[in-house]
């Protein structure tokens, strides 16, 4: 293999073209983001794949057994959910009842399969 001399760019020139250039638009990228961030929690993951699993939905008086923490601290992690869009709630009386909204990961998990 040949190697030239290593000679140093003007400024502002690039030192290579991109090889690869993002599918992902800005805009989307920032949704899937918000989405993915509000997923790295590995509470709100569980109370995710709770109610996924329960595919109803689920009182929170049901879900404050499930963890190790406060009431207060799930809301917390409900509201945030919430806030990325992927869990809803309707009220019922005193109680909120919580489900997870329908078509809410697809962008993300579409993304990661390829797709």
């Amino acid at each position: 293999m040949e190697t030239s001399p290593k000679t140093k760019r003007p400024p502002g020139e690039p030192c290579c073209e991109p090889v690869a250039y993002p599918d992902v638009a800005r805009e989307e990228a920032a949704r899937m983001a918000e989405v993915a961030k509000a997923l790295g929690d590995p509470v709100r993951l569980q109370l995710v794949d709770v109610l996924r699993a329960n595919a109803g939905k689920v009182c929170v008086c049901e879900l404050v057994p499930l963890f190790d923490i406060s009431q207060s601290t799930l809301s917390h992690h409900l509201r945030k959910l919430r806030d990325a869009g992927i869990v809803d709630s309707e009220r019922k009386g005193l109680w909120a009842f919580y489900y997870v909204r329908p078509g809410a990961l697809d962008e993300l998990a579409g993304w990661l399969e390829g797709r």
